[in-house]
């Protein structure tokens, strides 16, 4: 493996005093052009994102793989594992943890902060790290977060694999009330990808995720059906990943 650790330290704590565990990066192995954070699913770390990432045949990219941090989740009957915030059962009543939310986007915009001014940005993420990853993207089109702080950083592409987007709802209404905001939803690139046969996050929640994403301004949304795919990637799902990446990011020696 040619990914260095990194450990983040006293600054990656969130709200509620919820440590950030720690970060993994994959370095690129031709010219830096753009930097994508990857989030775990509910339970895992940014290790195994990390091993799957050095895989993909993106040598431009440099992934940045965070561990999220260790806390009672209610889907969980309150036991502890890694999440990015609390979720209870994944249903259309989804009680939305923005305190948790907005916590966890704020730390992924501070592992963005540090990046270049001519390296693109992303995220992206699988599941839990999906949803969360579609959040952060809502605060970059709304120019603030959940809380009302603004949110700084240019994101250029999310991706977002058999997740949901918390906060569905009211989106279209935040986004029609601001000009600027319509303006940043219609610019940024989003691929969202989910199996047909997902008994975690079921395939509707992917759909109507993309479907409140388009019908907010969203215009650049693209919505992958896996026939007959579970809670979990394949190399064919990855392999579209990596073309859409390198064809929106404008990545060299990607033809």
């Amino acid at each position: 493996m040619s990914y260095s650790r990194q450990s983040m330290g006293s600054g990656s704590r969130s709200t509620r005093g919820y440590e950030f565990g720690r970060t993994y990066v994959v370095r690129p192995k031709g010219k830096h052009q753009a930097t994508i954070v990857w989030l775990h699913g509910l339970g895992d770390n940014g290790s195994s994102s990390s091993q799957l990432l050095e895989s993909l045949p993106l040598p431009n990219i440099k992934w940045i793989c965070p561990t999220a941090p260790s806390r009672p989740v209610s889907l969980l009957g309150g036991f502890p594992c890694t999440a990015w915030f609390d979720v209870g059962e994944i249903s259309e009543d989804l009680h939305d943890d923005i305190e948790g939310l907005d916590a966890s986007a704020a730390h992924i915009a501070n592992l963005l902060s540090t990046e270049p001014t001519d390296v693109k940005v992303g995220i992206g993420g699988f599941s839990m790290g999906a949803a969360i990853a579609l959040y952060s993207t809502t605060c970059y089109a709304l120019g603030r977060y959940g809380n009302g702080l603004p949110y700084t950083i240019n994101l250029r592409a999310t991706v977002g694999l058999s997740g949901w987007l918390p906060g569905w709802r009211s989106l279209r209404s935040k986004i029609e009330s601001s000009n600027e905001a319509a303006r940043r939803a219609a610019s940024i690139p989003v691929i969202l990808a989910h199996g047909t046969s997902d008994d975690v996050v079921p395939y509707r929640f992917g759909e109507t995720s993309a479907q409140a994403l388009a019908m907010a301004g969203f215009r650049q949304v693209m919505f992958k059906q896996y026939e007959g795919l579970g809670h979990y990637t394949v190399p064919k799902e990855m392999n579209e990943v990596v073309h859409w990446l390198a064809s929106r990011l404008g990545l060299e020696g990607s033809r």
